[in-house]
């Protein structure tokens, strides 16, 4: 597992990870955390199959953060109970050396909801989504930008590299 330092020098030298707010709060010390960049609701029925040919990915509408005053410089996301996907500002660009897997923060988890994270394949290129559950039956509110997902990076033999259809999104 990379520690802080060897993240940090990934990022400033290699691009690991672009488009992130403040380097020096998002490092953890085995880690980075991932920010809130867009919330998007389902709308729609998924289908996946084993070759993926009928695989349809469920169409979603984008729920636009509000804010609580003219001052505010970010707005909000009132989320009721449910299942919400998640998009990142950061966009992780994986070498074929690294591979990475996505935690909720624990602050997250005290609220009451949770994410849930595929593997980061090696080659990976883009932002991050994931899904949040909201269990909370009160459900919660999330500013703009928040942090919300640690990401972890484990070193790994030189593959072939993430060949999928979200590269690059």
């Amino acid at each position: 597992m990379l520690n802080k330092e060897q993240i940090k020098r990934l990022i400033l030298e290699r691009k690991l990870i672009e488009g992130y707010i403040k380097l020096e709060t998002q490092l953890t010390p085995n880690g980075f955390d991932l920010t809130c960049g867009n919330i998007f609701e389902f709308n729609s029925c998924g289908c996946l199959d084993f070759s993926n040919s009928e695989r349809v990915i469920p169409e979603c509408r984008e729920l636009i953060a509000q804010k609580k005053g003219p001052q505010d410089k970010h707005g909000w996301w009132n989320l009721a109970q449910g299942i919400y996907k998640i998009r990142t500002n950061e966009i992780v660009n994986l070498p074929k050396t690294l591979v990475a897997l996505s935690f909720s923060r624990s602050s997250l988890l005290r609220m009451g909801a949770f994410t849930q994270h595929g593997v980061w394949d090696a080659g990976f290129c883009g932002r991050g989504e994931f899904i949040l559950s909201v269990g909370n039956p009160k459900g919660i509110q999330l500013k703009q930008n928040c942090r919300i997902a640690q990401l972890i990076f484990l070193s790994t033999e030189e593959t072939e590299g993430y060949k999928g259809i979200y590269n690059n999104i």
